[in-house]
């Protein structure tokens, strides 16, 4: 799975530009500012429909534009292709086509082209809050199980149902129950599934974080949402009156979590700004093997200021990490020198110098 070409109109600062791209190695150099972030956001919208540097949908749009638009041709490994369009406009109207059909789903455009982020803000993946884990581990689940995305769709419903109830002065209890048991299953069934999938990611993350950093006391271990030893039933049962006084629900898979540890301690509070990336850096190139060896498609890679806080020797032996997903790949620098080493003889490589917005090829390497 590759972007082939790559057409951008009224994004941020970006000029509108066609890229012919790499179906490997895409390297966007320029000084801080220059745009080089804006591409990888450009690819962003066009995989997931909004963007990784803002929540708001005004700042994407370039001053003085009504719209933002980004059309990708992608191409599969086989050689077919297909075309995505993608425009939103300042009304937050939002257009999806894939091979000109309309897409009323984003959920379905996110499945047509999984895509990996790894910037400055990945420090957050540790360091943050479980939402954001959560996130990490479901998108995952999401690309390797078809079933998942009902059963968290089926989960959101019952929380709000049960949440409306324990807001109000007199619960019905024939109602409670219902949805509970609503609640019950999909929990369980989505449990299963986060379960079976960190199965699968655990030695695949060991044998990564192994060629990047040595971390043998690093482990990763997950938390489902409620006690292990318990059915949700019993805990919910339990738990009404506390829940009723909060007015939400504090157990089950919404507050799920994946715990990284050095010993007793939380890893982020152990390992040093470069180890963190680097533990980062080494989940998501495994979620990359998973996905490749499930479904034999590769996700495509956005990886901005890969340079900042590793060293040459990091640097190269993450290159060939990525190099070896076979897939494509994007990334940001400001010297590209730092960027150019460290791939194989074969790997095609395109270099693209941003400057004030405008994009220009500036070299190929094969």
């Amino acid at each position: 799975m590759a972007v082939s070409r790559l057409s951008i109109t009224g994004v941020r600062n970006l000029q509108p530009v066609t890229l012919d791209l790499s179906p490997r190695i895409n390297i966007l150099h320029g000084v801080n500012g220059s745009g080089k972030t804006s591409v990888l956001e450009a690819v962003y919208l066009l995989a997931l429909a909004r963007s990784f540097r803002s929540s708001r949908l005004q700042p994407i749009i370039q001053h003085e534009e009504n719209a933002c638009t980004v059309f990708g041709n992608i191409q599969h490994s086989d050689g077919s292709e297909f075309n995505v369009g993608i425009s939103r406009n300042r009304q937050s109207e939002l257009q999806i086509k894939i091979n000109g059909q309309n897409v009323r789903s984003a959920a379905q455009l996110a499945q047509t082209l999984p895509i990996q982020l790894i910037n400055p803000d990945s420090f957050r993946l540790l360091e943050g809050s479980p939402k954001i884990r959560r996130q990490f581990l479901d998108w995952g689940v999401f690309h390797m199980e078809p079933k998942f995305l009902d059963a968290w769709r089926r989960l959101q419903t019952g929380l709000k149902q049960r949440n409306s109830l324990l807001r109000h002065a007199t619960i019905d209890p024939l109602l409670l129950h219902s949805w509970e048991h609503e609640l019950c299953l999909a929990s369980n069934e989505l449990d299963s599934y986060r379960r079976l999938y960190i199965q699968q990611l655990k030695p695949v993350f060991e044998k990564v974080l192994a060629q990047l950093i040595d971390v043998p006391s690093l482990t990763l271990s997950y938390f489902r949402g409620w006690d292990k030893e318990k059915d949700l039933q019993e805990v919910l049962t339990l738990s009404l009156e506390r829940d009723s006084a909060l007015g939400y629900t504090q157990a089950g898979p919404q507050r799920a979590d994946l715990r990284l540890r050095i010993s007793k301690n939380n890893a982020v509070d152990i390992l040093s700004r470069g180890q963190q990336k680097l533990v980062v850096c080494a989940l998501r190139i495994a979620q990359g093997y998973l996905l490749a060896k499930a479904q034999r498609q590769q996700c495509i890679y956005l990886v901005d200021d890969l340079p900042s806080e590793l060293d040459q020797a990091h640097r190269q032996a993450l290159c060939r990490l990525l190099e070896d997903l076979n897939c494509q790949v994007f990334i940001t620098c400001v010297d590209h020198l730092l960027m150019t080493e460290g791939w194989g003889k074969e790997t095609p490589i395109t270099l693209f110098h941003v400057k004030q917005g405008q994009i220009t090829p500036s070299g190929v390497t094969a």
